[in-house]
């Protein structure tokens, strides 16, 4: 019984209700107040990925947005509208890769990066591969791991954390710059990865990898990467070159100086 209610009266059995009545309450409060701020910061942090990657879209140039299909020749000058998501994109749907982009598929290097043919790429140079139990390696393609080097860091997402498709996922860091790579997938890190891969991941229901590019349009994105960031390197120093004597360096935070580097791991892992 209440104070507000006819016939309560002041002693020590209404007392002992009212405590438990009103400690109940305020930890039933406090339960759903904490539920709801989580959610709140769930949400906020959705939001934050998404609307990182598009603003940094937004800010890519037209020759860095070229469509997949204008990089193969089957539609040339055509820039991506959905950013680099082509689950979306009708005009992907409709389209085979062409028959030079399948020609070339047995090409394996470019410029001495090499493209293992057996995984799909990411055009912030990460790559997937999925295994027998359906659970997907991601790691970074040659390039991303050239830029990385001995000396660089990667730091991974914990077991158990959410990624998305073109939202930052990995942070590298090497001579004091700090890049931040997108995933490439949807789902559930599982933890890290062997065989060079970075993370192990349970894709998420109804994922699918139409987005990713394969075989040998893969060979001629990395072909087009090589000569967009080598002309990016050009304009922005005059002196530094990419592929010194047609080959990639190993290790391109030890080649470049670093405002170049800077440069090139912006632009190549799409952190502008």
């Amino acid at each position: 019984m209440f104070p507000w209610v006819y016939g309560f009266e002041w002693h020590a059995g209404y007392l002992i209700f009212l405590g438990v009545f009103f400690t109940v309450a305020l930890v039933v409060a406090g339960t759903v107040l904490v539920a709801l701020w989580r959610s709140f910061r769930t949400v906020q942090k959705k939001q934050e990925g998404r609307v990182y990657w598009h603003t940094a879209f937004e800010e890519l140039t037209p020759e860095e947005r070229r469509c997949r299909h204008a990089i193969t020749g089957e539609l040339p000058g055509r820039c991506c509208d959905q950013e680099f998501d082509c689950r979306g994109c009708r005009m992907h749907a409709r389209l085979q890769f062409s028959e030079e982009a399948a020609a070339e598929a047995a090409e394996t290097e470019v410029c001495g990066v090499a493209v293992p043919l057996d995984r799909l790429y990411h055009r912030g140079h990460t790559w997937v591969r999925e295994l027998e139990d359906g659970t997907l390696e991601v790691g970074l393609d040659d390039l991303g791991r050239r830029l990385l080097g001995e000396d660089g860091r990667v730091e991974l997402p914990a077991p158990g954390t959410e990624v998305r498709v073109n939202e930052p996922a990995f942070l590298v860091r090497r001579n004091g710059v700090e890049a931040r790579v997108l995933s490439p997938v949807d789902g559930t890190v599982l933890g890290p990865a062997e065989n060079g891969a970075l993370v192990r991941v349970r894709p998420a229901e109804g994922f699918r990898t139409v987005h990713l590019l394969r075989d040998g349009e893969a060979v001629a994105w990395m072909r087009h990467e090589v000569d967009r960031l080598q002309m990016a390197l050009a304009a922005a120093s005059g002196g530094a070159t990419l592929a010194d004597g047609g080959a990639v360096p190993q290790d391109l935070g030890r080649a470049l100086p670093r405002r170049e580097y800077d440069t090139v791991c912006g632009l190549a892992f799409l952190d502008v």
